[in-house]
Parts: C-alpha cells; sequence; structure tokens
C-alpha cells in the first residue's frame, strides 16, 4: 500500500484541517473495512440522500442514531435473548455494532425510520445564504461617483 505524506498540504492552506484530516483517515484506513451489517447510500434528490442500514432482528429500541463531532453515529445493542429457544441453525446476526459516517458541513439529519428490518435515515445538505452563488451589478462610473458621494456627505 502506498502512503502519502500531507504535511506540505499542512502548512500552505489555513481552514482546510478538516478535509485535510478526511483524506489522511480514507488514505490510512485499514484494507479491512467492517461489513456489517451492510449498508446503501443513495442520493434521492439533488441535496438529499438516504442511508439504509439492514438490521433485522433488533427493535427501534435497541438501536440508537445520533450525530455529533460531524459524524452520524449508528449504533445496535441486542437486549437479552428470551430464554429457552434451542436454534438449529442461526443465519440471522443480532451482534452488536457501531457505524459512522462522516458528514459534509450543511449536511443534517431529517429523521430515521425503522421499517421491515431496515433502518433509513435521511438527510439533506442546506447551504447557506451566505455562501450561495449571488448576482452582483455592474454600475456605470457616474452612479459608483454618485454613491461615493453620497457616504462622504452623510
Amino acid at each position: 500500500m502506498r502512503s502519502f505524506d500531507l504535511a506540505p498540504l499542512y502548512r500552505a492552506t489555513v481552514g482546510f484541517d478538516r478535509i485535510a484530516d478526511l483524506m489522511d483517515r480514507a488514505l490510512t484506513a485499514d484494507v479491512a473495512q467492517p461489513t456489517y451489517p451492510p449498508y446503501n447510500i443513495e442520493k434521492t434528490a439533488d441535496d438529499a440522500y438516504r442511508i439504509s442500514v439492514a438490521v433485522a432482528g433488533f427493535t427501534p429500541d435497541e438501536l440508537s442514531v445520533e450525530v455529533k463531532e460531524g459524524a452520524l453515529h449508528i449504533t445496535a445493542r441486542k437486549t437479552a435473548e428470551a430464554e429457552g429457544k434451542t436454534y438449529l441453525h442461526r443465519g440471522i446476526a443480532t451482534r452488536a455494532f457501531e457505524r459512522r459516517f462522516a458528514l459534509a458541513d450543511h449536511v443534517r439529519v431529517t429523521g430515521a425510520v425503522h421499517e421491515h428490518g431496515m433502518l433509513h435515515i435521511d438527510l439533506i445538505r442546506e447551504t447557506p445564504e451566505a455562501l450561495k452563488p449571488r448576482r452582483i451589478e455592474i454600475g456605470r462610473p457616474a452612479d459608483v461617483e454618485a454613491k461615493a458621494l453620497e457616504t462622504t456627505t452623510a
């Protein structure tokens, strides 16, 4: 595996720490990523997303969805099994898990639904007004001089 030195990026930029940390984590992550539980990430609209996690065997009370420190945390803890069950084959995994998803700036969770063994989490990206493109009117030289005079006399 290749290793990349991101030190030049850190010393040549200001305010991009989160992006650099994200790249550093992605490049140094273990090759063996956890595969349980399986999940899908889909784009449902231009600025809307849905994460669907297969959580068969878990009730909504055993699941937890939290957003903290710029990441979505999904955890599941199975409560005590009913006594007296004897399995001849146990193919539905109900082991505890924690899954994390890094969220981009201005992405927020709008809701979570548990149905048919799936946990659906809806997200939306809300761009603040200050970051949206805006049109700047181009004035004539006479208009600029008139505005300058108004501000100096006022």
